[in-house]
């Protein structure tokens, strides 16, 4: 009986995959040995990948990260520091990123868990990240509304459901938008049991995902209308806001709350209530977050960071 087509292009790809990556033969090789282009050739290695059947982990120098991490700790009231090494490009700096909390998370979610899920590209690195993992029957739930731009990748509810097929867990969404137009609305919306319930859920989480924002006129936050550039730097300039956590909670320098005209309109957990689950996971990959990076580790509300080791320098640097 003749093998399947999708056996045959597995054990395809396993071949390839093993030349290359275990063999150390040449891309160009591989191709006059089977016959492809040399493109061909990466084309067959990025899916091997995409298909679970490579896995690369760049793992840092133990005493490299132990040091870093150390000193880190000392300054700041957190618990964790996941460091990954500097790439040039942004994409891969957040992936390898993605990759530490995803093996983080691989290690440490018990059965029965659940976790809290933010939005934002940093959180989906982790959710997007291809791994092969063992199934954990955790729970996974929205932790902030959805957006106004349906399928977005970087969505709560599109993470969330990520993440739970990755771990072979579930999904829960939180029916309701992320921003609201009054304080007014709010009230009426959390009033709605359905809603009610799932925020409760998500407070009594055991793990949170967050990501980290700076002050920039080309956030996420502007992109979705929720600021004006104008607001930002308003914000940046005149009320010291350097950062934010989840999206929205803003703080200064010093980690303190700053009000802005995003407070009382988002439907999701604030800083406050991210403090009473146990594990908060911050992660922030772009170099232009040192000081949002800081500021969000000095509100106590991060137990574990996610970052790159060139922004733990400049941390470490500055803080002196």
């Amino acid at each position: 009986m003749a093998k399947s087509n999708i056996t045959q292009e597995y054990e395809l790809l396993t071949e390839i995959a093993i030349a290359y990556y275990c063999d150390e033969i040449t891309q160009e090789e591989i191709a006059n040995k089977f016959g492809f282009s040399r493109m061909k050739v990466g084309r067959l290695l990025k899916k091997a990948k995409e298909e679970g059947i490579v896995e690369i982990n760049v793992r840092y120098h133990p005493v490299f990260s132990t040091q870093l991490e150390k000193e880190l700790i000392k300054r700041f009231p957190i618990q964790r520091a996941l460091i990954a090494l500097d790439y040039h490009d942004e994409e891969e700096q957040r992936r390898q990123i993605g990759a530490l909390v995803s093996s983080h998370l691989a290690t440490n979610l018990k059965d029965g868990m659940i976790v809290t899920v933010g939005q934002g590209r940093n959180v989906a690195s982790v959710a997007e990240y291809s791994s092969t993992l063992h199934p954990k029957n955790c729970h996974f739930i929205c932790g902030i509304g959805g957006t106004h731009r349906p399928g977005d990748v970087i969505n709560s509810d599109h993470i969330s459901r990520l993440l739970a097929r990755k771990f072979g867990g579930t999904s829960e969404s939180l029916y309701a938008p992320a921003y609201v137009e009054n304080t007014e609305l709010k009230t009426h919306l959390l009033q709605n049991g359905t809603i009610k319930a799932t925020l409760d859920r998500a407070r009594r989480a055991d793990i949170a995902l967050v990501g980290i924002g700076d002050m920039n006129d080309q956030s996420y936050m502007v992109q979705l209308g929720w600021f004006t550039p104008q607001e930002i730097n308003d914000a940046s300039l005149n009320l010291g806001v350097i950062g934010d956590i989840a999206g929205y909670d803003f703080f200064n320098a010093m980690g303190e709350h700053v009000n802005t005209v995003m407070d009382e309109r988002v439907i999701g957990l604030s800083t406050e209530e991210l403090k009473k689950i146990p594990c908060v996971i911050a992660i922030a990959s772009e170099n232009t977050k040192t000081m949002a990076i800081m500021g969000a580790m000095r509100t106590g509300a991060i137990d574990i960071i996610a970052t790159s080791a060139r922004n733990i320098r400049t941390i470490l640097n500055i803080s002196k």
